[in-house]
């Protein structure tokens, strides 16, 4: 049932490394039409983009800041352009930055993170919702976290909220966007093994297996599925403001 995401032009913010990578190649192995982003880490969202055209993919390499309005409008714009138009948009582009308790709280490290787990998506949502209508209609698919749900481990409070934020965002848009046939969802990953978790302590990871139902850590490419079932629209929809939780059984909602 997902060959209905053949030739679907996709659009993945922070796709150079980890969950963003793996969708990316995915959705290039299906027949889509891929924009793979890459800010800091360009040379790894080339390779991607190498890898998709290896396999005889199409994609396309499209670069910036998406916490801010201009530099996200211009990825729009060059993602639209590459693909000839948007379908399916994945605001996956985030970071915790660094932890910080409360008592810790800085401005600077809030504005920070909220700029890139929340503002970005205003700003990237709003300069792709014109090529979606357009298209007709579509999907868009927001990476929250189990943080987003639960509040967060110890030092991720600025991050756990900025994710609550995010799946808030989403129900909004579901309800604003389902006029014009532009589905809004969210996938909440719980503790992958990415980069996002290479300075984790030993202490927080064998908490976190401790804590999960299947008693071992998540991949990305575990997370790979939800997202192709909420961008297909054979498979979901009918399926809109919703939150897919991957956590392995360590948080059941």
């Amino acid at each position: 049932m997902l060959e209905d995401l053949k030739d679907k032009r996709v659009l993945i913010t922070g796709s150079s490394l980890g969950i963003g990578a793996a969708l990316a190649r995915e959705f290039g192995r299906l027949g889509a039409k891929v924009a793979v982003h890459g800010n800091r880490n360009i040379m790894a969202a080339q390779k991607i983009v190498e890898a998709i055209e290896n396999d005889k993919g199409f994609a396309a390499l499209v670069s910036g800041d998406v916490s801010t309005a201009a530099s996200a409008g211009r990825i729009v714009a060059d993602a639209a352009s590459a693909l000839d138009g948007i379908d399916i948009l994945i605001n996956n582009a985030g970071s915790m930055i660094r932890r910080l308790s409360n008592a810790e709280f800085d401005n600077e490290l809030y504005d920070q993170v909220y700029d890139l787990n929340v503002r970005s998506i205003f700003n990237v949502t709003k300069a792709a919702l014109p090529f979606m209508k357009q298209a007709g209609g579509g999907a868009i698919i927001n990476t929250g976290s189990i943080a987003g749900r639960n509040g967060g481990a110890a030092g991720s409070v600025i991050y756990a909220s900025a994710k609550a934020a995010v799946h808030s965002i989403t129900r909004n848009q579901a309800r604003e966007f389902a006029p014009f046939g532009i589905r809004a969802n969210t996938v909440a990953p719980g503790f992958i093994e990415t980069a996002f978790h290479a300075e984790t302590s030993e202490e927080n990871r064998n908490a976190a297996i401790a804590a999960t139902a299947l008693k071992r850590l998540g991949t990305v490419e575990e997370c790979v599925g939800a997202y192709l079932f909420l961008a297909s629209n054979a498979m979901s929809g009918y399926i809109t403001g919703q939150i897919i939780d991957i956590n392995g059984g360590q948080m059941m909602p």
